[in-house]
């Protein structure tokens, strides 16, 4: 046999090494499953009503933990109201984009286009079981329902616990219990204190029976929205009233998920998200939460309307303890979910978010988007870019209540890493970051804001909406219209 020549030896062992270097990622990749989802979404919540952000009345031991062995995002937004928040969560998508401005009410024509890509059928793509337990509010008729938005599995109230209506039957005034596209219940305010109980009870059975694929859990809670209807168990327990009764009950929620997980050894393959959909409804007194060193609150696009108490958790791929101060949101779990799956959302149609694995996993730092938009209704009102805010209309303080001396005035520029409550104007001291934002700002406007946007989509729209159960009281056509908006205007907050 003839001997090999050194430069033989040299190209086999190379070819070798690179064999062992591409195979072994293959093989890892072959064994290790798809990382599971769970997104647990507060209604109402603002920025100061958990511990870990700085909640002393309300206890939080289960959100504390999670936040020990997890992350805290600092910066991570939504939208000022319920139904942009889920549409911008579900598509990836800022509300303008896809046509969801406001809020949807009972029986209207409108809700989120089912032309559009959820993030439960992006995941469906990838053979994932998926499932809504909670507060839906992107529309109730049933072409807009999860059964039809990419879910397998569908139980809660479709909008919010407050759009009651008198059933025909009974006389009380409730809201629906969906199951998939059937009303299972009529829920009276009674009724409602079983609400997280029931939520919870459904995701657990569903994390249990998907223990051997890749799931979806997406738990929407109608808690801490008004009215506010603790669980028996957790009535008259904390410090806060009755709204602190049901952080804490939700607390519990999060707590048995969690557990849940750790239980059938899930933990180390599954992301767990926790946020709210907007800052808190400060005109309802002691039955709203709190914004913390944030200014406004719900229905508003000051940070404390839009900036949310966020945790990222996943044992082993998170590091335990950290911190993320970079600009995230809602619209970007789409993208990083599919991600994560080893796959890659496609060019078309545009969506607004980012994969946002890297400041999860401490490899980054930086937001990796461009700005922040600040959308109320169909109007951008203000940008972010790193530290810098630029207000340019004025702004509520929050959802029923007017708007400040200071607020009129435009454009109003903030340090945020300096200042968290947005009192100081530094318009005057920094003209060329004033204009740097303010041509951003005209090139999203024009893409997606106000009258005349080149990219706006449609959004669903049904031609005869029908209540979902026999009601007495005619129903509101409170809708986000399908018509451009008139200058200046904005559709209802709810």
């Amino acid at each position: 046999m003839k001997k090999k020549s050194p430069l033989q030896i040299q190209v086999q062992a190379l070819a070798a090494l690179l064999l062992l270097a591409t195979s072994e990622p293959c093989a890892k990749a072959a064994t290790q499953p798809p990382p599971n989802f769970v997104i647990i979404f507060i209604d109402d919540m603002g920025y100061g009503d958990i511990g870990p952000y700085g909640a002393t009345k309300q206890k939080t031991p289960n959100l504390d933990r999670m936040a020990a062995e997890g992350m805290k995002l600092t910066c991570f937004y939504a939208a000022p109201v319920c139904s942009v928040s889920r549409a911008q969560l579900l598509t990836g998508c800022y509300g303008v984009r896809v046509s969801v401005p406001g809020v949807f009410g009972p029986a209207g024509k409108n809700g989120l286009n089912p032309q559009e890509f959820t993030i439960a059928e992006r995941l469906k793509e990838h053979g994932y079981a998926t499932a809504c337990f909670g507060k839906w509010h992107v529309g109730d008729q049933p072409e807009f329902l999860p059964a039809r938005q990419g879910f397998d599995h569908y139980l809660g109230i479709p909008y919010s616990n407050d759009m009651q209506r008198k059933s025909s039957a009974t006389g009380q005034r409730v809201v629906p219990l969906v199951r998939d596209e059937e009303v299972e219940e009529l829920l009276t305010d009674e009724a409602q204190s079983r609400i997280v109980e029931r939520y919870t009870d459904e995701a657990v059975k569903f994390i249990r029976e998907n223990k051997n694929k890749p799931f979806l859990c997406y738990l929407p809670h109608t808690a801490v929205h008004t009215p506010i209807h603790p669980g028996a168990a957790f009535s008259g327990k904390s410090a806060n009233g009755r709204f602190g009764d049901w952080v804490e009950e939700v607390d519990w929620s999060v707590g048995r998920v969690l557990d849940t997980l750790r239980e059938l050894k899930l933990a180390e393959n599954t992301l767990v998200i926790f946020t709210s959909d907007n800052g808190p409804w400060l005109v309802k007194g002691s039955d709203a939460g709190s914004a913390g060193p944030l200014r406004g609150g719900k229905g508003s696009t000051w940070e404390g309307g839009v900036r949310e108490p966020t945790l990222a958790w996943w044992p082993g791929k998170i590091a335990a303890g950290s911190v993320c101060d970079a600009v995230a949101g809602t619209i970007d779990l789409l993208p990083t979910f599919v991600t994560l799956t080893g796959g890659k959302v496609p060019a078309e149609p545009v969506i607004d978010g980012r994969d946002i694995s890297p400041l999860l996993f401490g490899r980054s730092k930086q937001s990796p988007r461009e700005a922040h938009y600040y959308f109320h209704g169909w109007n951008l009102e203000a940008v972010r870019q790193g530290p810098w805010k630029l207000a340019i209309a004025p702004q509520v303080e929050t959802m029923g209540r007017g708007t400040s001396d200071d607020a009129k005035i435009t454009p109003r520029l903030y340090n945020l890493d300096v200042e968290i409550g947005e009192q100081t104007n530094l318009a005057d001291k920094h003209p060329e970051i004033v204009a740097k934002l303010q041509a951003i700002a005209a090139k999203m406007n024009a893409e997606i804001g106000g009258q005349s946007p080149a990219a706006r989509r449609p959004p669903g729209v049904v031609e005869k909406p029908v209540t979902l159960y026999p009601s007495e009281a005619p129903v509101p056509q409170k809708e986000a219209a399908t018509k451009q908006p008139k200058k200046g205007t904005n559709p209802p907050s709810q």
